[in-house]
């Protein structure tokens, strides 16, 4: 070779990478040219986590990539600006849809995915079962059964997959009586039961660990307006109830502490109170003239937390209810929430049925009877990112809703008549509902990530739909 061709061939490869090497800083920048502007533009990133494993990955019909097995993850990079449609799927769950936009130097994730399974598996745990109750700890459950117009509580334990017999209603009295209501000590071992009818109450507590389990009545509880344990001491109650106030001479009702041991009401904690709540170290009382105080259990320690009164209606039912870090007060069916700056309650949710903590304590969904809307309790980073006290109407359906839990952190369960619905909280573009199952006139519980079904006298319980 000459050495002019050397030199036209170096200065050909220079000038090819001068050409070439700006092209590939560029690529590996992010930078692509878009066909559609023909303008060059940087490109952006798809990110997603799935449960279950192995889900498969479509953008605008095309397949992309599975989950990988050890973190249900997967990502798509060097996409143009713009909308894409996704779609997960996996063979027996239901496809989880959506439009998402990618945005330049930007990564667009999705990362709680759970995909429903289109046809869980069943089985009766229970027959002959006319209601059923959860204890607090989730490891047993009460199953009331009843035959030839008498009632019964039967215990049924997980682990062992047992059912033995509580009480039946022939061991209280030789006349009819009702459960009035049940009430769980914070350990699970002892319940409260209120039974009878009309105005003869009669009060029970039930050692359900003894064998055979103890009965002990509590003839000294009398008039009692609202009942709770000791959150640290399951042989202590907190009870309300309404006597006449000596200096005044007028109807107050005050709380006191009941050693159940020694059947005995304890001094008087506080007077003049409406309602009361229990937390683990705290008595949130409300009193007659409007204000909200926080107590420690002996009455001590008294710190008012509303500057501005709430308007204390004569027939109203009031509710203390604490929820994370938030406070409410519910007014017969009007929520009120407690603004820590302003020190006031401020009407919050109106026709509420219930509200619901998520089990990462960091939001709270709260419903009426067609309506389901979410507080975000902290910042949450993930996306779509939300904002501490920020509030999202989720949706609204015509048939009314009966019961609803958190399905996991970011999913909701509930039902609407025989159908059982699951929801997504991610609101971008459409939001996804799924029908799980679908039973006559059921009553549905959520735990142990499984779901709970009674249903003509028979209580179901699925496979483990989430992980």
């Amino acid at each position: 070779m000459t050495h002019r061709t050397r030199n036209v061939l170096f200065i050909i490869l220079f000038i090819l990478f001068l050409i070439t090497a700006p092209i590939v800083v560029f690529y590996s920048l992010g930078w692509r040219f878009d066909w559609e502007t023909k303008k060059i533009v940087q490109t952006g990133v798809f990110y997603f986590r799935v449960w279950p494993k192995s889900a498969q990955l479509y953008i605008d019909g095309e397949f992309k990539d599975k989950t990988d097995f050890f973190f249900n993850s997967t990502s798509v990079s060097d996409l143009l600006p713009g909308e894409y449609k996704i779609e997960i799927k996996k063979e027996a769950y239901h496809d989880w849809q959506k439009k998402l936009a990618i945005e330049k130097r930007k990564v667009t994730e999705a990362k709680n995915i759970v995909l429903v399974p289109k046809e869980p598996v069943f089985n009766i745990i229970a027959e002959e079962i006319d209601d059923f109750l959860f204890f607090p700890n989730q490891e047993k459950i009460i199953l009331k059964q009843e035959e030839n117009k008498i009632w019964s509580l039967k215990l049924f334990e997980f682990r062992r997959n047992l059912k033995s017999h509580l009480i039946k209603e022939t061991d209280v009295s030789r006349y009819p009586v009702e459960i009035i209501d049940l009430e769980f000590s914070h350990d699970s071992k002892i319940i409260l039961l209120e039974l009878g009818l009309k105005e003869n109450i009669q009060y029970y507590i039930l050692e359900t660990e003894k064998s055979p389990p103890k009965l002990t009545r509590l003839d000294f509880l009398d008039s009692i307006e609202e009942v709770k344990f000791h959150p640290r001491n399951s042989e202590r109650l907190f009870i309300s109830r309404t006597v006449k106030d000596k200096k005044t001479n007028q109807q107050i009702k005050i709380l006191n502490e009941v050693d159940i041991v020694n059947q005995e009401i304890l001094p008087t904690i506080l007077e003049d109170i409406i309602t009361y709540s229990i937390t683990d170290n705290d008595i949130y009382h409300l009193d007659s003239s409007g204000s909200i105080f926080k107590t420690d259990f002996i009455g001590e320690r008294k710190e008012k937390l509303n500057i501005l009164p709430l308007s204390i209606k004569q027939e109203a039912k009031y509710e203390i209810i604490i929820l994370g870090s938030q406070i409410f007060v519910q007014e017969n069916n009007i929520l009120y929430l407690f603004n820590q700056t302003q020190k006031s309650f401020e009407k919050f949710f109106e026709l509420i049925k219930d509200q619901k903590l998520s089990p990462d304590s960091k939001k709270i969904a709260y419903f009426n009877n067609y309506e389901v809307s979410i507080l975000f309790l902290e910042k949450q980073y993930d996306q779509p990112e939300k904002e501490a006290q920020e509030q999202l109407f989720l949706t609204r359906f015509s048939e009314k809703i009966n019961n609803l839990f958190w399905y996991t952190d970011y999913y909701l369960v509930f039902n609407l008549g025989d159908k059982i619905k699951v929801i997504e909280i991610d609101e971008r573009d459409k939001i996804n509902i799924y029908d799980l199952a679908e039973f006559k006139n059921p009553e549905i519980f959520w735990a142990n990530k499984k779901l709970y079904i009674l249903s003509e006298q028979n209580l179901y319980v699925s496979e483990e739909l989430t992980p």
